[in-house]
């Protein structure tokens, strides 16, 4: 035991000094590099100031971040849980007095009635249909109920010109319609530009060419100036603008649509 005692008596503090930095050399290169490189920053006095400048700028951000933070997400949410989640309305008698006030409410009253009337007018009660030509779906009401949507075709907004100064603008109509007439197995009647598109030479009115059967499907409405919902023999193109204006259904749908609307049933296309 006392030789024990003599040999860690001998142990100098130099030696474990000397220990610990063998122990450690990658620690002291760090160490040592770091300093290097602050005296070295501090010796270039432009990039000393500049980092001071961006060290500054970004403590300045982090803090209107952590503000901005707090004020949109930490307050609301305390005042919410202090006050039980539940929103508290209160009623000032002496507010309802005051006539700038009840002139106010008055006039919010009315306009809720006039949007109300308005909103029940543009929806019947009988059966209607909604067509969106944006993103070539329509959507089936009956009793202010949706029954059945789906897709459709509209017109494609492309130009067609003749030599001449005659040109075709095949974009569907938008607006409110309502159903004019009911068709089944139509036959279509080809107009000029139905000539012009294949480069042929348009024919007079009642020559035979331009009545062409089996291409519109088994029904048609028609919406008036022309235009008419029908089928189509182009059923993977549904879905997508391509028509001349008419609107575009496929088979079921087309016949679930003829037999709900009447004869005067709106027709809503935006």
């Amino acid at each position: 035991m006392e030789e024990d005692k003599t040999k860690n008596s001998d142990i100098q503090p130099e030696d474990i000094q000397r220990q610990e930095k063998d122990l450690n050399p990658h620690s002291e290169n760090i160490t040592r590099r770091i300093k290097s490189l602050y005296f070295k920053t501090r010796e270039n006095k432009k990039l000393y100031k500049t980092l001071q400048i961006s060290s500054v700028t970004l403590l300045s951000v982090l803090s209107l971040l952590f503000v901005f933070s707090f004020m949109l997400y930490i307050v609301p949410g305390v005042q919410e849980l202090t006050s039980g989640g539940k929103t508290k309305f209160t009623a000032d008698p002496e507010l309802k007095k005051n006539p700038d006030y009840k002139k106010l409410t008055n006039l919010l009253a009315k306009d809720i009635q006039r949007l109300a009337k308005k909103y029940t007018s543009y929806t019947p009660g009988q059966s209607y249909i909604i067509i969106n030509t944006t993103d070539n779906r329509f959507y089936l009401y009956r009793n202010k109920k949706l029954i059945r949507e789906g897709f459709c075709s509209s017109g494609s907004y492309t130009m067609l010109k003749t030599e001449g100064e005659k040109k075709w603008i095949f974009r569907t109509p938008k607006g409110k319609y309502w159903i004019q007439g009911k068709i089944t197995s139509p036959v279509w009647r080809r107009p000029d530009w139905a000539f012009v598109e294949e480069g042929l030479p348009i024919p007079s009115k009642d020559d035979p060419s331009r009545w062409e059967y089996g291409v519109l499907g088994d029904y048609a409405l028609s919406i008036g100036e022309g235009y008419l919902i029908h089928g189509t023999l182009y059923k993977r193109f549904l879905g997508m603008p391509v028509t001349h204006g008419c609107v575009r259904l496929n088979d079921e749908d087309l016949e679930a649509i003829y037999n709900t609307l009447i004869i005067g049933s709106k027709v809503y296309i935006f």
